[in-house]
């Protein structure tokens, strides 16, 4: 790895060795809160600089639920937010003011107006442009980079738009709606020389990274053999995230009017909380007066015959095909980037082991024919082992479920292996156990070669000894999206071959080609349809692609 500033000073083997603590600690149950919640912690441990001399001056594309989150996870030391575009007057308003409609929402996004210490909008917005067009956005010569957090089916567009005007990219997941996007968005970075990094965040998580070290370096679970992810929640028709209401909803307007009669009697106490809740409802409707048409978004009959407007195409952006990518593209991409990691790591450092085969089923059990996309999906991988090439046995199995309806068991991961388990729950708690036991008690002690081996006493008492639910300060380990964005932001500052986001396009194509190829298994359920991956989908130069689709970075939508 190429030295750093910080890394010089504290030199060189003093970095190896905090690194080395910061592991060794994890695996013996004594890693510090401080450590455990990610605070401050990024730039020695994953070793990049602590900062950057001047902040890169960002633009943020798409500032609704998840772009509001980039926003409030952004560190000022190395981003400057100087410009957002959002079509929705909605979204703008959560960009600056927070999201009040819960602690944990204003807790994620808190807005650049607490961020950066303004007192109100109208100061904000003197020091950050506000377009409703991103091309507007990309036409600002004093915007150095963009993040993209718009719609799945504009990532390639905003994103190659972009390099072409002489700006890095940070978008989020998926890296493109389709592998020949993806390809696209590869080979115009290349092209242009513009940094590309994707958005998933396990690549920055200290505790997967510790989890990595565990599995590949301490060796402690032994051979893998399996591991079973899955991201469940209790969505249900009329209790849908994936279906906010509409700016028009008698709904919202029911609740203004309530809300409204309970400011005129509130507490003192009570104004400021009710008074901000108000505004933020009142945004909401305001983006009634949109025409969502004259940006792309289209109209589309059901099949009961009823039509869904461009208004809804907009807001409920992940029910459509057209739009979005689905469970495996939302969720399970995530989850699918991190088994790949587990499983690269029993092959040593540096290797990106690609899947062989998925066989998938899904279904929509439980909503109506309200969406195109499922509500079930449930997918089966093969990985090669260590030792494949010689024996076509070896293989690592991955199982994947999503599921709406029931929300049991929440979201994570499971890694066995022939030493021990491991268990990674909503990327806040790690345990570690001794075989497949639940109930024994486990230590990292050192083995007679002096390398780190899991011991057990017998006790009813679980067997927990990594990571922690909470830092010093009360806060969840960090999910890494602040972690990966200081880091694009130094590979920028600081160019080299050498300095790439962990995520960079030859990462990300491989788990676009994992979940989009998962879709394509799942439409086809009459076969029980099982596809062989070719090494060439993975390839950015070469032309194949799941899809049948030939790359193309001439294509007309990527013309300003």
């Amino acid at each position: 790895m190429h030295l750093n500033d910080q890394q010089k000073a504290i030199g060189k083997e003093n970095f190896s060795d905090a690194v080395a603590v910061t592991r060794r600690d994890f695996l013996t149950g004594t890693v510090a809160a401080g450590i455990a919640s990610g605070v401050g912690l990024g730039s020695l441990y994953f070793g990049y600089g602590k900062s950057v001399g001047s902040p890169l001056r960002v633009g943020v594309l798409g500032t609704g639920d998840e772009g509001s989150v980039l926003l409030g996870a952004h560190n000022p030391d190395y981003l400057n937010v100087v410009a957002i575009a959002d079509i929705r007057p909605y979204n703008v308003f959560r960009a600056f003011h927070g999201d009040v409609s819960s602690p944990a929402a204003l807790t994620a996004r808190p807005g650049l107006m607490a961020k950066y210490s303004w007192s109100s909008e109208d100061e904000a917005r003197k020091k950050v442009k506000v377009y409703a067009a991103y091309e507007e956005l990309l036409a600002d010569k004093d915007v150095e980079a963009v993040v993209i957090a718009l719609p799945l089916h504009l990532h390639a567009e905003a994103a190659i738009k972009a390099m072409r005007a002489g700006k890095h990219v940070l978008t989020e997941k998926l890296m493109g709606h389709s592998i020949h996007e993806c390809k696209e968005m590869g080979r115009v970075s290349r092209e242009t020389g513009k940094i590309l990094a994707t958005g998933h965040q396990r690549h920055y998580s200290v505790l997967y990274d510790n989890a990595v070290h565990t599995i590949g370096k301490a060796r402690l679970l032994g051979d893998l053999h399996s591991i079973r992810a899955q991201w469940h929640r209790g969505n249900l028709p009329g209790n849908d995230s994936w279906k906010p209401p509409l700016p028009g909803d008698e709904s919202l307007v029911k609740r203004l009017v309530g809300w409204r009669k309970d400011l005129a009697n509130a507490k003192p106490s009570e104004i400021d909380s009710l008074t901000r809740k108000i505004a933020q409802l009142e945004a909401q409707i305001s983006d009634v007066a949109l025409d969502p048409a004259t940006f792309g978004y289209t109209q589309m009959t059901m099949p009961d015959g009823s039509t869904r407007t461009p208004m809804e195409e907009l807001i409920r952006w992940r029910l459509w095909n057209r739009t979005g990518g689905g469970l495996m593209a939302e969720l399970g991409s995530h989850q699918l980037d991190a088994a790949g990691i587990f499983v690269s790591a029993m092959h040593g450092e540096g290797k990106k082991v690609k899947p062989l085969t998925v066989t998938a089923v899904g279904n929509r059990s439980i909503f109506p024919a309200d969406r195109e996309v499922d509500d079930h999906v449930y997918c089966m991988y093969e990985y090669p082992a260590p030792g494949y090439d010689e024996d076509k046995n070896k293989k690592i199995v991955v199982t994947y479920s999503s599921i709406n309806g029931n929300g049991f068991g929440g979201y994570g991961e499971v890694v066995l292996g022939t030493k021990g388990t491991l268990v990674l729950e909503q990327e806040q708690d790690v345990m570690l156990y001794k075989g497949s036991s639940k109930d024994t008690r486990v230590t990292v002690a050192k083995g007679k070669d002096g390398a780190p081996t899991l011991d057990t006493t017998e006790s009813g008492g679980g067997g927990a000894v990594a990571g922690a639910k909470a830092g010093g300060d009360g806060a969840p380990p960090s999910r890494g999206y602040t972690e990966e964005m200081e880091h694009w932001a130094w590979c920028i500052r600081n160019p080299s071959p050498e300095n790439q986001p962990r995520c960079k396009p030859e990462v990300a194509i491989a788990d676009a080609v994992i979940a989009l190829v998962s879709n394509i298994a799942l439409a086809n359920p009459t076969t029980q349809s099982r596809i062989e991956f070719k090494p060439e989908w993975f390839d950015i130069a070469s032309d194949e692609t799941p899809e049948g689709v030939k790359p193309d970075t001439g294509r007309e939508r990527y013309k300003s």
